[in-house]
């Protein structure tokens, strides 16, 4: 059993410049199998604070601030109001009624993606884009369930999104699956993680480790190089003249 709440009509009334605002919004809840139970309700706000609420299921007006009871006894006693109230129950929530059991009917199937997280070491299996909310995910490690969620998440604009998370350490011959099923599928959606890099990132890694090694060679050649350098003879300066240490006269030898 599903609870459907339409927001129908909102009316914006600014005063002062922006500084104070009056805002009145109108909702249509289906509940119930064939969506039978409807209520009717009315919203006053004043700057952001819900100053009254009118309720079809009780037909009264209830007043949360000092203006709001004021007017809600207004309301309450004026019979034109209720009159009033009766009319756009039965043209926005009763007259609308087909157009929510086509809505009952709508489901879109989840897009379902299998991703490895490195911070805390593990996997996340993340469903988009699907609709109505009900939906269950399930962890399998070589068949057997590990782990379920059920909680979905409102993307706000009619859709869900749904994350679950798996620690995970990779190990040979270990197979790792996530389940989603959802009423929009006829069977179960099963992803299933394969542990193997993927081409772009082998390719990735194999430039990776040719610039090492190559890095590691040019190192290795200048080294050798610097050390060759470093073992020619030195030369001693004696004014502007440059005699190189060969012919430098030993101590004592004249």
């Amino acid at each position: 059993m599903y609870v459907l709440s339409v927001c129908l009509f909102v009316v914006f009334s600014p005063f002062t410049l922006g500084v104070n605002y009056f805002q009145c919004n109108a909702c249509c809840t289906f509940d119930g199998p064939g969506w039978e139970h409807m209520e009717y309700t009315v919203r006053h706000f004043y700057n952001k604070k819900l100053g009254m609420l009118y309720n079809s299921t009780t037909g009264n007006y209830t007043g949360f601030t000092e203006y709001g009871i004021h007017v809600a006894h207004v309301l309450q006693n004026d019979p034109y109001g209720q009159i009033a109230r009766k009319i756009e129950n039965d043209l926005m929530c009763k007259d609308r009624l087909f157009v929510v059991k086509d809505l009952g009917n709508f489901t879109v199937a989840p897009t379902v993606k299998v991703t490895r997280v490195m911070h805390p070491s593990g996997l996340l299996c993340s469903a988009y884009d699907f609709y109505p909310k009900q939906i269950r995910v399930m962890w399998f490690r070589n068949g057997q369930e590990v782990v379920s969620f059920t909680e979905a998440i409102p993307d706000g604009d009619w859709y869900y999104q749904i994350h679950s998370y798996l620690e995970y350490t990779p190990t040979p011959g270990q197979t790792i699956s996530c389940v989603v099923e959802h009423t929009s599928l006829h069977e179960p959606l099963i992803q299933v993680w394969d542990s193997s890099l993927p081409k772009s990132q082998r390719i990735i890694d194999g430039v990776g480790t040719f610039f090492l090694v190559l890095g590691l060679v040019c190192m290795s050649v200048g080294f050798i190089y610097y050390k060759r350098k470093s073992a020619a003879p030195l030369t001693l300066c004696r004014g502007r003249e440059m005699v190189p240490v060969e012919v430098v006269p030993v101590a004592g030898a004249l």
